[in-house]
């Protein structure tokens, strides 16, 4: 109980979430993305989440419940990317932590193997890039999309954005649901999900080369015009 109330009460610094996202990872899932990265990666279509000053300070008992009202809809899984999580490898552990426990309840459909909810995590790093300690955070993770995006290599492998990324299973139900993908790729189409409350619109998922400024061009053709997107900083 000590550790779950410590774990409920880390904080934690925020870009976004949402549910249900279908473009980052196998099934309906909630995707958290965290704020700050100090990679900068030329071309990241998230420029927004790179200041660690920016988003916003929540608590990982808040991202649980969070996942909680997910599951409770039928989450397939929970996907976690930023910004770069490994950059808050406190927070992230945590909730990895609060996110297994609340995956297991009881006898539910999140019990068992072939229907459990699933997580993962994208980070830009590769583990002999940080010290283990760091890369300990992950080991909550079923699954672990790692590697910079190299905008001069694009991939058709799903949920990854360059050809250097890798999709790594790390447990016995990654491997069940990820496995049959590392060799997978993209069916034609939009590889982004677009979303709009009125106010904002925001988009979801890994985008071919070229989608974005395509979806922008779309956009402004029915008078729709993209004020300051997150690609160009």
């Amino acid at each position: 109980m000590a550790e779950y109330d410590a774990d409920a009460a880390c904080e934690v610094r925020i870009a976004d979430g949402y549910f249900p996202v279908e473009t980052l990872g196998p099934g309906r899932r909630l995707a958290l993305w965290f704020q700050g990265c100090a990679l900068a990666c030329p071309g990241c279509m998230s420029r927004h989440t790179w200041d660690p000053a920016g988003g916003r300070t929540a608590t990982v008992g808040e991202l649980l419940r969070l996942w909680e009202a997910a599951l409770d809809r039928g989450a397939r899984g929970l996907t976690v990317s930023g910004g770069e999580p490994l950059a808050q490898p406190a927070a992230l552990a945590a909730l990895l932590r609060g996110a297994d426990r609340l995956r297991r309840r009881g006898d539910g459909p999140h019990a068992g193997l072939a229907d459990s909810a699933d997580l993962l995590v994208y980070t830009g790093h590769e583990p002999d890039e940080v010290p283990d300690r760091v890369w300990s955070a992950l080991s909550g993770a079923d699954a672990v999309v790692t590697g910079r995006f190299r905008v001069a290599e694009p991939t058709d492998l799903v949920w990854r954005g360059s050809a250097n990324q890798r999709l790594v299973p790390r447990t016995r139900l990654g491997t069940a649901r990820y496995g049959p993908h590392l060799t997978r790729t993209y069916s034609p189409g939009p590889r982004v999900t677009l979303r709009t409350d009125g106010t904002a619109t925001r988009l979801y998922g890994v985008p071919a080369r070229g989608e974005l400024r395509r979806l922008e061009l779309g956009l402004a053709a029915t008078g729709v015009r993209l004020r300051g997107p997150s690609w160009r900083g």
